[in-house]
């Protein structure tokens, strides 16, 4: 699981030098492929993260039957406003040498 709170990503945009992204592919579209799936991944797993801390909350407000607004909500959903997107997250992780990948036909020939 990722750790998306303690990222190191950026939250605004920076310009990154494309060589340095293509470097581990020597090629930017598959790089950019690869990080794009990873990116994926960290959404899924954020929308899991997010989904868990909300049913946490709902339990216990089930218990006091409150129908106004929940601060608890309004407070979760503002972490996870200010985390970085999920292309940063992975950006990052490529940048950082963080992400493994391999060919389809490499899994076949092995």
């Amino acid at each position: 699981m990722t750790d998306f709170f303690n990222s190191k990503a950026p939250v605004t945009t920076v310009t990154i030098n494309r060589d340095k992204v293509a470097e581990p592919t020597g090629n930017i579209y598959m790089a950019i492929v690869i990080i794009a799936k990873r990116a994926e991944q960290i959404q899924q797993e954020m929308k899991e993260s997010f989904r868990h801390d909300l049913e946490q909350i709902e339990q216990v407000q089930e218990v006091l039957q409150e129908i106004y607004e929940n601060p608890d909500h309004i407070e979760i959903s503002k972490k996870y406003e200010r985390l970085p997107k999920p292309w940063a997250i992975a950006l990052q992780e490529w940048l950082e040498g963080k992400i493994k990948w391999r060919f389809a036909d490499d899994a076949k020939n092995k």
